[in-house]
């Protein structure tokens, strides 16, 4: 196999510089090419990491040899083969292998970004070998015709005659012409005839196809067949032909691939494989196939340049500066010559740490190697430099350039800004965005970014309406400038300085666009400027209702959720009044924001409009009114709502307004409707959880059968819920209302064991056994109670002594009531009310007299049960005037009779014969309407 050999003149103000062949390339080494020996003629190279000095190459002559033994065809590049102009599939003259190709065609290194194009003349000489003739002489020979009935096998005798060159020399043509399925079809022929014995040369024509095609399957049989029936003998060009067209589609997985496959059938790279492979790694920032790759590069000893640009490249980008560090260490032990692109690589890997003396020192041995510093270099420098906010430096930097014959380019002045922007420097940055401009130059998004941020924090309104204006004329979105505006304004607490700003043509345009007007009038309530927003809101110059109504929609939700509702009232009043159907969205969330004012006589005012507007409630407003209705304790208005969504057989109530009729039914003692819901409940498809178990047993208990109550109770621990406190205390009084102690008890000790029983709990356990007269369990669970770190309660005692008094165990009841004096817990009501009624039953007058006195030194008095009460005992004790004195007492001290009071005055009476007197109560009763059923 022929050597490649590459010649390059450069023509250079200084006779040292030189650029090599691997950064002509972009990334990739020219060490692919092979046969021949190749010059170029007239082409200006720019380098691609910027505008680096016009490099003029020498004239120079293109040529092939001919490599007898296997005469191998490039793989690692397609230089030409697009240039050939192949009009037909036709050989000999119209193949165009004349002496000179035609002038003008595309020149090979236009493929490098930058590549200024030229017309040039191409020599092409080749050896066909074998059978003693040339192209030439092949040329002047009767053309063969290849078209598909060649290729079938019809035209056998002229086709079957060609050498295994000529051939390939087909092949190639139809390579190049990108017609892969003739160009398969062929191949398929040759290996019919048996042309693909150890022609490496025509399966690295037939992987191009392939790889271009993406047949990677078919690629890897190819080169399974190569070794294992053609004889070929594997090479780098083979894997690298795969390896480019993996690099060219950025499929990084599929090129390590390859590159792992010629490792294992033990192919040695080359300097190009390394050079595509790391490129790839670099587009993709593969690091760890990058390690892999370059570690396997300087195993094999070969020293790509490219590749440790590649390398620390990747490093630099992913912030790995340490493993950056050590491929810059490597690059001195491996003694790699340093081209351009190497030096640039090395000095942004240093700006990039912000290490900018060692940057300053790459510069000068860079220098010092012959490389002229160029625009690219400063502008690194000038960067990195403002990223570490030493602008001192940078400002060194760019009044040098001019120094050294250098001007500023766009980037250098962009830099300057962002430098100065970063330092908080508004009037330097300032200065450099005038000169951006004067010099032409068009400042980026970045800069304006940066200009508005300063003029925001210094107070420059006008200037940065001057930027506004700039950034129309670079065709900015209207929303996003807004956008950049707003969050400057807003990170510098000057918002209110934002109406100031807006004015001119950009604020007509706000007022003319949908998108900017909602996110202007959004920024001004989320900052209290109401009155701004609504000014908006007025004056806008487009027409969408649906927008319009969405937007107040979303304006009232910002304020409800600052909890400024008095900004949403006021956004609210100022909606255009209109006949057209209202959104019900907006009005839902102002009836829950007065709810939440507390002003619930507005929100029941929008609620009565809008019913009275004939407009269908959905489901979401009746939740909205009933909630509403629960706030102010209207549970009568709340219940005729739901009477309301009971008759639309359109609603379906969702899990949150069953849970607010659950609540409503129970506080309003609404047993049958409480068992309808609950089995309405158990038919429908809403999956109950832990809070939905709670919450009907909570609800419920009252109004279900012990059985079911018990059977839900049941169901929700075998789903794994956990009852909370509440829930185990309502199941333990339905079990102690029903006489079903033994459960009571388990679930006593489940709600222990839980660590969620408390003392309401053996209240319940306590008060249920005091009432079924079970007096030796009452004492059990009231020592039980103790016993657990439990104070026996007031509640307990009251339990205790109401039990005891009824059952007529006194010793029992003064003993419980010398302990509950004992305890310190001050009696109520209930307790004293308990006292009067026990002492009354037994006939005892000097102990409620005693009972009264400890009433009024304690200032509590008598509330209506206590008179009642003590009405009741003066007509056991014959004591007829002391009752009927206290009615007169009641009124006097505000406290108005009841039907139990007026009925314990009859019963008075009439146990007392005096018949007369209670017949007049009755009468005067029955006149005012009051029951007298009760008497006795």
């Amino acid at each position: 196999m022929a050597s490649l050999k590459f010649s390059v003149s450069l023509e250079s103000k200084n006779p040292n510089f030189a650029i090599g062949s691997s950064q002509l390339l972009g990334q990739c080494s020219i060490s692919a090419f092979t046969g021949g020996y190749v010059h170029i003629t007239g082409v200006y190279l720019i380098n691609p990491f910027g505008n680096l000095n016009r490099i003029r190459v020498s004239r120079a002559d293109t040529a092939v040899s001919d490599d007898s033994g296997s005469n191998e065809v490039d793989s690692s590049f397609d230089c030409s083969t697009k240039e050939m102009g192949i009009a037909g599939l036709v050989l000999g003259k119209g193949l165009g292998l004349d002496r000179k190709f035609s002038k003008g065609r595309r020149n090979v290194w236009q493929r490098v970004r930058g590549v200024k194009r030229v017309r040039k003349d191409v020599y092409f000489k080749s050896n066909c070998g074998g059978n003693g003739h040339d192209y030439n002489e092949e040329q002047q020979s009767e053309p063969v015709v290849v078209d598909e009935q060649s290729i079938s096998g019809v035209d056998v005798d002229k086709v079957g005659a060609l050498s295994t060159k000529r051939c390939n020399s087909i092949l190639k043509n139809l390579e190049r012409t990108n017609d892969d399925s003739k160009a398969l079809k062929f191949f398929e022929w040759m290996r019919r005839k048996g042309k693909l014995k150890q022609n490496v040369a025509a399966y690295n024509l037939a992987l191009r196809v392939v790889g271009r095609a993406r047949d990677w399957d078919l690629a890897e049989k190819m080169i399974l067949e190569m070794t294992s029936e053609s004889g070929c003998e594997l090479n780098f060009q083979v894997f690298n032909t795969l390896i480019y067209a993996c690099s060219k589609q950025r499929r990084v997985g599929l090129g390590a691939k390859w590159f792992r496959m010629m490792l294992e059938n033990g192919v040695q790279p080359n300097e190009a494989t390394f050079g595509m492979l790391m490129s790839l790694c670099q587009k993709s920032r593969n690091v760890e196939e990058g390690e892999f790759t370059f570690s396997q590069m300087r195993n094999f000893g070969v020293r790509c340049q490219s590749a440790y640009s590649s390398m620390l490249t990747i490093y630099t980008r992913l912030g790995l500066y340490d493993k950056a560090e050590k491929v810059i260490s490597l690059l001195r032990e491996d003694e790699v010559v340093l081209n351009m692109e190497n030096w640039l690589v090395l000095i942004n890997t240093y700006c990039q740490q912000g290490k900018l003396e060692e940057a300053e020192l790459v510069l000068v041995s860079m220098q010092e190697a012959g490389f002229s510093p160029n625009i690219v270099v400063y502008n690194m420098l000038i960067t990195g430099y403002g990223k570490v906010s030493k602008m001192e430096n940078a400002h060194r930097l760019f009044h040098n350039l001019r120094a050294i014959q250098i001007e500023p380019d766009e980037t250098t002045y962009r830099s300057m800004i962002e430098g100065w922007g970063r330092a908080n420097n508004y009037k330097e940055a300032q200065w450099y965005y005038k000169e951006l401009k004067q010099e032409g130059f068009r400042p980026n998004s970045s800069n304006m970014y940066t200009m508005i941020n300063l003029q925001a924090k210094n107070g420059d309104e006008e200037g940065a309406l001057t930027t506004l204006e700039d950034m129309i004329t670079m065709g900015c979105q209207y929303s996003s400038m807004l956008g950049i505006l707003l969050q400057a304004y807003e990170r510098f607490e000057r918002f209110d300085k934002v109406p100031q700003v807006l004015r001119g043509s950009f604020y007509e345009h706000v007022l003319c666009d949908q998108t900017s007007c909602s996110i202007l009038a959004e920024a001004y309530v989320k900052h209290s400027l109401v009155d701004d927003a609504v000014k908006i809101l007025q004056n806008k110059k487009w027409k969408d209702r649906v927008f319009e109504d969405n937007l107040y929609h979303l304006l009232i939700c910002s304020c409800k959720d600052m909890g400024h509702f008095e900004n949403a009232i006021k956004i609210y009043t100022h909606m255009p009044k209109s006949d057209e159907q209202l959104n019900l969205h907006i009005i839902c969330s102002m009836i829950d924001i007065y709810s939440v004012m507390k002003q619930f006589t507005e929100a029941e005012n929008i609620y009565l409009n809008l019913k009275s507007s004939g407009i269908a409630l959905d489901l979401i407003t009746f939740s909205v009114v009933v909630r509403m209705y629960i706030k102010a304790g209207n549970l009568k208005g709340a219940c005729l709502v739901l009477e309301t969504i009971d008759k639309q057989k359109n609603i379906v109530p969702d899990i949150y307004l069953i849970c607010d009729m659950l609540r409503v039914y129970q506080k309003c003692g609404m047993l049958d409707n409480l068992r309808v819901l609950y089995y309405k409940l158990l038919r429908s498809e809403i999956t109950w959880d832990q809070e939905m178990y709670k919450m009907v047993i909570n609800c419920c208990a009252r109004a279900l059968p012990i059985d079911e109550l018990s059977r839900l109770f049941d169901e929700m621990l075998d789903h794994g819920f956990d009852p909370d406190t509440v829930t185990f205390n309502i199941v333990l009084h339905a079990y102690g209302r029903s006489k079903l102690f033994k459960k009571a008890r388990t679930v006593l000790w489940m709600a222990r064991k839980r660590g969620v029983v408390d003392v309401i709990s053996y209240n319940t356990l306590v008060a249920v056994y005091g009432q079924h007269k079970y007096l030796g369990n009452m004492a059990s669970i009231a020592k039980k109670m103790q016993f657990d770190g439990f104070s026996v309660s007031l509640h307990a005692y009251n339990s205790m002594l109401d039990a005891y008094g009824k059952e007529g165990e006194m010793e029992k009841f003064r003993s419980v009531l010398q302990r509950l004096r004992e305890s310190g817990c001050a009696a109520d009501h209930y307790t004293y009310n308990i006292m009067i009624n026990i002492y009354g039953e037994q006939g005892w007058i000097e102990e409620i007299a005693e009972v009264l006195m400890e009433l009024k030194e304690s200032g509590i008095g008598l509330d209506l049960c206590g008179y009642n009460t003590l009405i009741k005992a003066y007509g056991i004790a014959g004591m007829v005037e002391d009752a009927l004195g206290l009615v007169k007492e009641m009124r006097k001290n505000g406290i108005e009779p009841d039907t139990r009071t007026y009925s314990n005055v009859l019963t008075a009476l009439q146990r007392n014969d005096m018949f007369f007197e209670a017949v007049k109560w009755s009468l005067w009763m029955k006149q005012m309407g009051l029951s007298t059923n009760v008497c006795g």
